[in-house]
């Protein structure tokens, strides 16, 4: 255990502009998903790790290489979430871009994994598997739901 600048730096950039779903939001609001409870579980539970693990874990050797997909990674996220403040709808939170289903799902776990590789720590990956093996399929599920898949 430890503390990790970087690590925090990296959680808030990605789970802070979650906070604009209680300023803005969608409209519609987004309709009831039956998510299996073990995905929910897993969403939560994998949202809950990739908050505290990369903080309150120490950092290995700095490994400059993974900066760039980290940061390609968050700004692409805060572009969508961009995104959403303009448009405000279900959609803009649950639908494609260029092909790439939920990338509102996928672009958080691609910053922690590339958070992971660059701050040299498995506990981190860790984090980002269980939040991608949760969030990435109920995503999916929310995108059908609204047939934005």
């Amino acid at each position: 255990m430890g503390f990790s600048i970087l690590g925090l730096a990296v959680s808030v950039a990605v789970l802070a502009p979650n906070l604009l779903l209680l300023i803005w939001p969608p409209h519609p609001s987004l309709p009831r998903v039956f998510a299996p409870r073990p995905l929910a579980w897993t969403e939560r539970a994998g949202q809950a790790l990739c908050m505290v693990v990369p903080a309150t874990t120490t950092a290995g050797p700095i490994l400059l290489g993974w900066s760039a997909p980290l940061v390609v990674s968050v700004f692409g996220y805060w572009l969508l979430w961009g995104r959403y403040a303009r448009l405000r709808t279900p959609a803009a939170l649950f639908g494609p871009v260029r092909g790439i289903p939920v990338p509102m799902a996928i672009l958080p776990v691609a910053a922690f994994l590339s958070c992971a590789m660059l701050l040299s720590n498995p506990w981190i990956t860790v984090a980002a598997v269980v939040l991608a093996s949760g969030h990435i399929p109920v995503s999916l599920l929310r995108a059908r739901a609204l047939h934005v898949d």
